[in-house]
């Protein structure tokens, strides 16, 4: 009998387009073992996908929804992965996370779809639990100086507006600015497929709760 739990399994047809150009950014970024962190995990699609190109790393999904973190329990399990972590239920924005110290921290496709609340969240939690050189991995549709914001990504924008106001795209100078106030250092800036870039953050600095970063 087939398992009921796997109806759980949501998709997004964007993941199909794009997993294999972040694989290939995160073969040559994460660590050679250890625990890395997703944020925002959405259906799961991702993590199974890179669990399965990077056995020698733990993944732990996390998403703030109860129906995205059934749907990543459900395509763990139709994948049979040991080396995925059952999904926390963890709010980028939120002043704590329920995870201690990791080894890496990767995030697809939240920056755009969220409040700025839970970029900067996201900085103050990356920043405070990566180990000198650690990576933040921040892969999405941003905009930059000097350069023209392609129209379908201007539509996808407008797009986002409509449904909240608070989306959009950010601007990767002020990402930076936010990065570099929690000890992360943006040490470089990848074009992609589909006018979407990788942007690969480094930890710097230590974090001080309640100062902030120090050096």
């Amino acid at each position: 009998m087939p398992d009921p739990s796997l109806d759980a399994r949501r998709s997004a047809p964007a993941v199909a387009r794009n997993r294999e150009p972040i694989a290939a950014q995160l073969l040559q970024l994460l660590p050679a073992s250890g625990l890395v962190l997703e944020i925002a995990s959405g259906t799961g699609e991702h993590a199974v996908y890179f669990a399965r190109k990077m056995p020698h790393i733990t993944w732990q999904p996390s998403d703030p929804s109860p129906e995205a973190r059934a749907s990543i329990a459900a395509w763990t399990a139709a994948e049979g992965l040991a080396n995925v972590r059952p999904p926390l239920a963890l709010d980028a924005a939120a002043a704590d996370w329920p995870v201690g110290k990791v080894d890496g921290v990767v995030c697809v496709n939240m920056i755009h779809i969220s409040p700025w609340e839970a970029t900067e969240g996201l900085m103050r939690g990356a920043g405070a639990r990566l180990p000198p050189d650690g990576v933040l991995f921040a892969y999405g549709a941003f905009r930059q100086d000097g350069v023209p914001t392609a129209p379908s990504n201007e539509a996808f924008d407008a797009d986002l507006k409509r449904q909240d106001p608070r989306f959009g795209l950010r601007h990767l100078h002020d990402v930076a600015v936010c990065a570099a106030k929690n000890g992360l250092a943006l040490a470089r800036v990848v074009e992609m497929p589909s006018n979407n870039l990788s942007l690969v953050f480094r930890k710097v600095m230590a974090v001080s709760p309640g100062t902030g970063a120090v050096p």
